[in-house]
C-alpha cells in the first residue's frame, strides 16, 4: 500500500514537473511583436518568418489571363523571382505603415520640416536602415497648391502648412533597391474632395488599364479620358480637372527610380510594349490650371547619373562630396537636407559642379500656374507572370 502511494506522489511530481517545462517552452510564443504607436518596431521585426504582405492581386483581362494564372510555367518563374517581390512587400509594409501615422498624425500649423523629418524619421525605423541594403528610396516630396512635384524643404524653410493648402505626400522606401514609390493627396478642407477623388480615379484607371503587352500610350489615353471627366467648384467658380501633361508614371528597376520607359497620362506618347516582371510607377497629377508644369523654386532634390561616365574632378570638394553620395545614397535621390544630416558643409559649389559635369542631375520644384490647385496619387505594381500585383495598395488607397 505504502508502496502505491508513493508511486502516486511520484507521478504527481512529475506531472507538474512537465507542466512547469511546457509553461517555460509556450512563454516566448504569447510575446509576439506588435507595431507601437507611434510606429518605431521595424517591419521584419514583425514577420519572423519574413514573408511580407501580398498587395493586391488583380487577374489580368481576358482569355490570356486566365491561362496565365494557371500555367505552371509561368508560376516558376514567378518563384524564381520570389526574392525581388517579398523584398518590394517589406518596403510597401513599411510604406503603409509610416503613411497611416502620418496622415492621423499631420495638423495644419506643423512647418514642411517638421513633417518631413517625422516622416523620415517614422520611415528610417520600419523600413530598418541599413546603408544601401534597405532605407529611404527618394527625399519626401510634400508639394503644396501649384506646386505639383520634386518639392521638399532645405534647411532654414519658414514653410507651414495651411488649412487650405492641397498637399502632395510622395516618398519611397526600398529594401535591396527594391523601390515603393507611393503618393497621397493631403488636404484639410472639404472644398477640394472632387479634385482628389478626380485623380484617385485616374490612378486607378491607370492601374486597371496596365499590363503585360499594353501599350503605353494606351494607359495614357484611358487616365486622360477619367481625369479630365470630372470638373471641380472653388469658391464659386468651375474648372475643369486637367492631367498634367509632362508629367508621367515610369518603370522601376533595382536602385533605379526611373528605368527608362515612361508612362503617359495624356493620349499620344509611346506605343512601347509593357512586358513581363516589369515594376512601374503608376502615378497621375490633376490640375486646375493650365495642366503643364515648369521648373520653380528652389532646388533640393539631386540623383546621380545612373549611367554618368568618369569625369576627373579637380576640385576637393567635388571628389568628397561625390564620396559622401556614392557611400550614403548611390543612384537613389537626396537632398540637402540629408546632406546636412551626414554633416556635410559648404557643399554647394561642389553640388554645381557636379551637376555642370553630367555626375549629379537636378530635380528642381515643377509648378502649373500661380492660384491654382494640383493633386496626385501614385501606386508601385509588378506585372508578375501570372497576375498583377499593387504592392503599395493599403484601406487608404
Amino acid at each position: 500500500m505504502d508502496d502505491e502511494v508513493e508511486a502516486e506522489g511520484e507521478k504527481k511530481k512529475s506531472r507538474r514537473r512537465n507542466k512547469k517545462k511546457e509553461t517555460k517552452v509556450d512563454e516566448p510564443e504569447s510575446k509576439e511583436k506588435k507595431q507601437t504607436n507611434p510606429p518605431s518596431v521595424p517591419i521584419h521585426e514583425l514577420f519572423p518568418t519574413s514573408e511580407y504582405p501580398v498587395g493586391q492581386e488583380v487577374e489580368y483581362d481576358g482569355r490570356m489571363g486566365k491561362q496565365r494564372i494557371t500555367s505552371e510555367e509561368k508560376r516558376a518563374i514567378e518563384r524564381s523571382k520570389y526574392d525581388d517581390y517579398n523584398d518590394a512587400r517589406r518596403a510597401a509594409e513599411a510604406h503603409r505603415q509610416v503613411r497611416k501615422h502620418i496622415q492621423s498624425w499631420v495638423k495644419p500649423g506643423m512647418t514642411m520640416i517638421e513633417i518631413c523629418e517625422e516622416l523620415e524619421r517614422c520611415s528610417r525605423a520600419l523600413i530598418g536602415e541599413d546603408g544601401l541594403k534597405a532605407g529611404l528610396a527618394f527625399p519626401t516630396g510634400c508639394s503644396r497648391n501649384n506646386c505639383a512635384a520634386h518639392y521638399t524643404p532645405n534647411a532654414g524653410d519658414p514653410t507651414v502648412l495651411l488649412y487650405d493648402d492641397v498637399t502632395k505626400i510622395d516618398f519611397g522606401t526600398h529594401v535591396n533597391g527594391r523601390i515603393i514609390d507611393c503618393a497621397f493627396t493631403l488636404t484639410f478642407n472639404p472644398k477640394y474632395d472632387k479634385l482628389v477623388e478626380a485623380v484617385r480615379d485616374a490612378t486607378n484607371t491607370g492601374i486597371k488599364a496596365a499590363g503585360i503587352d499594353v501599350k503605353l500610350c494606351e494607359v495614357g489615353e484611358a487616365v486622360q479620358e477619367v481625369m479630365e471627366s470630372y470638373e471641380v467648384e472653388l469658391d464659386g467658380k468651375t474648372y475643369p480637372v486637367k492631367s498634367i501633361r509632362n508629367l508621367n508614371g515610369h518603370s522601376i528597376d533595382a536602385y533605379r527610380i526611373h528605368a527608362g520607359k515612361t508612362v503617359p497620362i495624356v493620349k499620344g506618347g509611346e506605343a512601347t510594349m509593357m512586358e513581363e516582371n516589369e515594376f512601374y510607377a503608376i502615378e497621375t497629377f490633376g490640375s486646375t490650371g493650365r495642366g503643364i508644369v515648369r521648373d520653380d523654386m528652389d532646388t533640393s532634390h539631386y540623383m546621380k547619373n545612373f549611367d554618368a561616365p568618369f569625369v576627373p574632378l579637380r576640385l576637393q570638394a567635388s571628389q568628397k562630396l561625390l564620396g559622401t553620395v556614392n557611400k550614403n545614397f548611390g543612384t537613389l535621390a537626396f537632398c540637402k537636407r540629408w546632406l546636412d544630416r551626414l554633416g556635410a558643409t559648404k557643399y554647394q559649389m561642389a553640388l554645381k559642379d557636379l551637376c555642370d559635369k553630367g555626375i549629379l542631375d537636378a530635380y528642381p520644384p515643377l509648378c502649373d500656374i500661380k492660384g491654382c490647385y494640383t493633386a496626385q496619387f501614385e501606386h508601385t505594381i509588378v506585372l508578375r507572370p501570372t497576375c498583377k500585383e499593387i504592392i503599395s495598395k493599403g484601406d487608404d488607397y
